[in-house]
This record gives C-alpha cells, structure tokens and sequence, in this order.
C-alpha cells in the first residue's frame, strides 16, 4: 500500500471516527435533556416539601397530578413527614378521570389514600366554600392542563384563587408543561361577555401558557372577582416552577408519559385532536370520533363526501397534519351506530409548527363550501349555539358562518381577533425561556 492509499484509509477511519463521537456526543445530550425535565410536584419533592413545612394542606388534583417517576401527587404529600393533607378536591371528571364532560360528581364520591375526595364539579358548584378551606393552612394545586382556553381545569384553578384570595389561603401552584408547547398562540380572545366554565377569562383559545404562568396572568391583571371595596381580588400565589421545560418543548420532549386527563383525552394526539376539532363537536354538525376509539382525532357524517373535502382542505396550508380517508361506526355521540364516510387526522412530528384553532377554521370553511347544507339552523339546537358561542368566546363567529354572507378572510380575521395584543401582555407572565 503507498503513501497515498495510507493517507486515504487514515483520512476514511479518523472521518469515521469523528462521525462516531458526534453521534454518541449526540446521543448523550439529547438524552440528557429529554430526560431532565421536572414538575413543580418533582421539584417540591426534591426539596423536601420546605415551602409547605408545618402546614396543614388542602390539595386540589387528580390523576394526572404526578411525578415524572408516575407516583401521584397524592402519595408523595401522604408520604411527607413534614406536612399534612387534610382534603382532597377534585375537578370535572372526578380523580380518575371517570365522569363524563358536564356531568356532576356526588361529594364524597372517591375515597383517594383513605381521604374522602370532594368534587369541585357537584351540585352547580365550582368554587370552593369557606368550610372546605377553614381547616387547611394553604392550599396546593397539582393538574395537567391541555393549553385550550375551553378544558375546564383552568377555570377551576380561577375559582381556586378566587376562594383563596377571599378566604386568606396561601395557594401554590405545581407548574407542568403545556402539551402544546410555549411558542404557539392561536384563536380569538375571548370576549368578557362570554364568560364561563369553558371560557373564564379574556385569553386565546390556544393561549401557549403553562398553568402556573396562567395563576400569574389572572392575579397580575386583576382578573379575579371584586372584594367589598370594588377592587379586584388578588391571591397569595406562589408557583414551583417545572424544571428543564422551555417554550419551544411540546410533549413528546419532555419524555413523559401522557396520563389521561379526562375520558376523551386519553393520548397526546387526543389533545392535539381537541385543539383542532373541538369546537366542531360542539355545534354537531360532524362526529369528531368522540364515541369511537380516537376522539377528537377523526371528522365524519354518512354522507361527507371525503375526497372533495379533503382537496378542498388541501388548498390551504395545514402544517403538521396529515388527513387519511377512513370508514368508521360511533358506538355513540353524533351518528350513533351510524357508517360515517370520515377523515382520520395523523399529528406529524413537527407540532411545534401546529397552529390549531387556524387549521380549525380553514377545515370549517372546506366543509361549508362542499356541504352547505350542513349549515342549515334547522340542524343546529340552541343548546348547540350556545355551547360554541361560549367555547368560541364570541358569536361573532357563528353569526358569520350561519347567519351572514361574510367572506373567508374575514372570519379568518375574526378568528384571530386581539393574538397580537395578548402575545405583548403575556410576556410579563413567562417563567420559561
């Protein structure tokens, strides 16, 4: 072998070589962030439960309220030496996630570690009462959220600071990542004259907040109700930050394991399905695959028709969504035991670039186009109107999709009314990079 042919082999191995190390070098760091994300409930675990030393706790959570290592909430505060529960409340769908969307839990309905949980969702109640707080020193809250304006456990943590504030507790907020990720805000802000369970404040439908970040947002800006003196409440907040998320981190990044946080929200394509299809089910003008095996994740009607749509649909830009033409039978909901002609919707890897609320309407305004008669008001109930009008936060939308000739690019308008301004005010409110 001559020189030449030395110098090659060794210009091939040491290429070789570095490729190797880049890889490994590579491997290790991604490795290494994935993995090094914490909730607030890991972070407070980690250092020993100091900030709730002493204190007799109420603590309001569910399932989904764990650690990265999956032990709940719940028993990390039992096995704490330091403090104590005292009560346990519970959101809509009760601890384990059992109870349908809207319907009402008995109190006392779950036994969670021996504590008799208390449902926040009984009896048209949704806000704690002085007894349910006049035993505790401070109150913990620990839920993943999904980052949609409309899931309701964002309005249970308002009227958990609501009560705090008028009752004197000190509330600290467990931060989680939003599934979502930080970068992305999309959808109308919702209009005040709207308010309620499933639009508490004046947010966007994809607001790009944490729930700690939120906390901050609805005490900074004077969001909660009014005391005696006509000054809006403020509650003494502390919020344990999660570790290692940044803004740019959807799910999957984080490397935990999606617990369901509701019946029909079993996966993480589930929330992203929520984000993009949810205000569909509302108005039941299509079955959104609640009442079959993917929820959220599929539209259809017997009589869609599926390749039409899907071109029509295909003229606007929809990243990060792939449509699959499918058949499939409700068990129940919307085409109950009904064959649906229907769109299976598959989330690429590049979520970060998912803007929902705008594909949402871009698919609306592909349907009506293809099927105006869909958009009849005889098929529309006004229980259905009222519910869209509410998770939408305004009726502008539905008066330009129902009642008015108004053009695309005004409803597009419509859809993104008051982004830009909140994109400015949140950042006051950031806690991560």
């Amino acid at each position: 072998m001559n020189a030449s042919m030395h110098y090659m082999h060794a210009l091939r191995m040491l290429t070789m070589l570095c490729i190797l190390c880049f890889c490994v070098q590579w491997s290790v760091y991604t490795q290494t962030f994935r993995y090094d994300v914490k909730n607030g409930i890991d972070v407070l675990v980690g250092q020993n439960f100091a900030l709730v030393e002493g204190k007799k706790l109420v603590l309001v959570t569910n399932q989904s309220g764990r650690m990265r290592t999956l032990q709940s909430t719940v028993d990390a505060f039992l096995q704490a030496k330091n403090c104590t529960i005292v009560s346990i409340l519970t959101p809509e769908h009760g601890y384990y996630g059992m109870a349908r969307a809207g319907e009402l839990i008995k109190d006392s309905a779950e036994t969670i570690g021996l504590i008799k949980a208390i449902s926040l969702f009984g009896r048209e109640r949704r806000r704690p009462t002085k007894s349910m707080l006049e035993q505790c020193d401070a109150v913990v809250f620990d839920i993943q959220d999904i980052g949609i304006r409309g899931y309701t456990y964002l309005s249970t943590l308002y009227w958990v600071m609501d009560a705090c504030a008028e009752y004197g507790k000190p509330l600290y907020v467990l931060d989680r990542p939003n599934p979502l990720g930080g970068k992305i805000i999309d959808g109308l802000v919702l209009d005040t004259a709207f308010t309620s369970f499933v639009g508490i404040v004046p947010v966007p439908y994809i607001h790009g907040c944490t729930l700690g970040e939120m906390a901050l947002m609805i005490n900074g800006e004077g969001w909660l109700q009014r005391d005696t003196a006509g000054k809006p409440r403020k509650c003494l907040l502390t919020v344990v930050r999660a570790e290692g998320w940044q803004r740019w981190m959807t799910w999957e990044d984080t490397d935990f394991v999606w617990i369901p946080t509701s019946p029909h929200i079993p996966t993480i394509a589930s929330v992203r399905g929520m984000a993009l299809t949810g205000i569909y089910g509302e108005i039941g003008l299509l079955n959104v695959g609640v009442g079959y095996v993917l929820p959220f994740q599929m539209l259809g009607a017997p009589t869609l028709n599926v390749s039409l749509f899907i071109e029509a649909v295909r003229k606007t830009y929809l990243a990060s969504i792939a449509m699959i033409p499918t058949r499939y039978r409700p068990f129940y909901g919307k085409f109950a035991n009904t064959d649906c002609n229907g769109i299976l919707f598959s989330f690429t890897p590049d979520a970060i670039r998912f803007r929902p609320f705008s594909a949402c309407i871009d698919i609306l305004l592909a349907l009506k186009a293809i099927h105006p008669e869909f958009f009849q008001l005889k098929n529309i109930s006004d229980a259905q109107k009222s519910m869209f009008i509410k998770v939408c936060g305004t009726d502008k939308l539905f008066e330009a999709l129902f009642l008015k000739k108004v053009s695309d690019d005004e409803i597009r308008r419509i859809a993104q009314r008051g982004v830009k301004e909140f994109a400015e005010m949140r950042k006051k409110y950031l806690l991560y990079d």
